[in-house]
């Protein structure tokens, strides 16, 4: 009964992120971890079904297809989940998840950004880093010094140095620059 509640109150706080990231952030694009969506539906098959599902999932998140669209995405998520629903109720009810849109932001981005950006997975391992430092010291004398234990915390992360390849070129996120 316990994990029931820890996972309603999940997906309400979940639910309520991309209302309260648009009015505080108008215009900003929310995507959901696809990552967190594959575990969730890989522990609702079977033990012998996991590896079919987890193909079935790769194609319809799939990165780096510049032809893929989001409608395309959203079409193969509901095929997709049609299909396991014959056998699996919970995925079927998941066929109409109004939010799965949210899970295919990263395909409105150049496609060679697009598996770096499909999950949040990075940012998440960054706030345990942030959490760890801060947990580390007992107080700090001000907010300025907070900042600047976070800023030195985020920029020792040697994976954040890696090139983005053409990432000035995505007109999406900079839209204000010429070629």
């Amino acid at each position: 009964m316990i994990n029931y509640i820890r996972k309603e109150v999940d997906v309400w706080l979940h639910r309520g992120l991309d209302a309260i990231i648009g009015e505080k952030f108008p215009g900003a694009a929310f995507q959901r971890c696809t990552t967190h969506l594959k575990r969730g539906m890989m522990a609702r098959v079977r033990h012998g079904d996991k590896k079919a599902l987890a193909d079935d999932m790769r194609e319809v998140f799939r990165t780096g297809d510049k032809n893929y669209t989001i409608e395309q995405g959203i079409r193969a998520w509901k095929d997709m989940c049609l299909k396991w629903g014959k056998d699996y109720r919970g995925i079927r009810a998941l066929a109409d998840d109004e939010d799965i849109a949210f899970y295919f932001t990263y395909l409105n981005y150049a496609p060679r950004i697009q598996p770096m950006i499909y999950t949040t997975n990075w940012i998440e391992r960054l706030q345990k880093d942030f959490r760890r430092v801060t947990r580390m010291r007992g107080a700090m004398p001000d907010e300025d010094s907070v900042i600047v234990l976070m800023g030195k915390t985020a920029m020792d992360k040697e994976s954040y140095g890696r090139v983005i390849p053409r990432i000035r070129e995505d007109r999406t996120l900079f839209p204000s620059e010429t070629t």
